[in-house]
């Protein structure tokens, strides 16, 4: 019963919490991008603000299912929060992590339009980009731990970033392609250049963007709760340790996105690739290798 309770609080703390912190992140992200930029930059709480004002807007549809499908999007990532949060099976909540970007996909390509299809043909491509790096990721923690189920990973002895450095290295590089940060943001990009076309997010407008923008808030808190998943073992002391290394990842994701020129997909697809086999698929081998022996 006890179980049954903390998994519920744990589930609401993340439907409550995760919006709330994922939009501090992107108004830290957008003031330290303008300071980068040597510029005053917005309020702290401009995503909010830019958030309320399109769910007060009127809603207008490029055609009937394309809110469906942003509500089915939303609710997935929900979902898969929820799933991690609670300490459940990793390989599914990827598995439902995916299916909520089919959905976005979905919603990009119902409009017709050339520039939001052209982004959704994009989001493809970056989706077979990033997923076998998150793949591995999942792989590398049963390698070392036994074991998908989150609940069971955070309670070892020790972290498991100290057995899969390289699996660590291959998912922090292809984060920069989730996050739709530079050099990677080919299927559409958060700077203000690119606001009238703008990928697979041309076509959604009021309340359609808003439900967008929630989402990434959603979606960035497990990204960052996967890197934390790294560092937390049983010791408390590794709590606040996983967030300092949560904080110096996202800063890192903000600096390469303003030093970076936008990449082809050809050397998007190849880098990712070629990151995730060399790091990552070396250091699941290595181990497997050294377990069996």
């Amino acid at each position: 019963m006890n179980t049954m309770i903390t998994k519920i609080l744990w589930a609401l703390a993340y439907l409550i919490l995760a919006p709330l912190i994922g939009g501090l992140l992107e108004g830290f992200d957008r003031k330290i991008s303008a300071r980068m930029q040597r510029r005053v930059g917005p309020p702290l709480l401009q995503p909010f603000y830019d958030v309320g004002k399109l769910l007060h807007k009127q809603t207008i549809n490029v055609t009937k299912a394309q809110s469906f499908l942003m509500l089915s999007y939303l609710l997935f990532m929900m979902i898969t929060g929820v799933m991690f949060f609670t300490g459940i099976d990793i390989l599914m909540c990827v598995f439902v992590l995916s299916t909520a970007a089919m959905f976005l996909y979905f919603a990009a390509t119902v409009t017709s339009s050339p520039y939001s299809t052209i982004g959704a043909s994009r989001e493809l491509i970056q989706i077979m980009a990033y997923e076998p790096a998150v793949l591995l990721t999942c792989v590398g923690f049963y390698v070392v731990r036994k074991t998908f189920e989150v609940g069971s990973i955070v309670k070892a002895d020790d972290s498991a970033i100290r057995y899969l450095p390289g699996v660590f290295l291959a998912f922090v590089f292809v984060l920069t392609i989730k996050m739709r940060k530079s050099p990677f943001d080919i299927s559409t990009s958060h700077h203000a250049n690119q606001e009238v076309i703008k990928g697979v997010t041309s076509e959604l407008g009021a309340r359609n963007l808003a439900y967008f923008q929630i989402t990434e808030w959603y979606e960035n808190v497990i990204l960052m709760g996967i890197i934390g998943l790294f560092i937390i073992n049983r010791n408390p002391i590794s709590i606040p340790i996983a967030i300092a290394v949560v904080l110096i990842v996202y800063f890192l994701e903000i600096l390469i996105d303003n030093c970076s020129a936008r990449m082809k997909y050809t050397q998007m697809l190849f880098l990712a690739w070629t990151v995730t086999l060399i790091a990552s698929g070396c250091n699941i081998w290595l181990l497997m290798m050294i377990l069996k022996d």
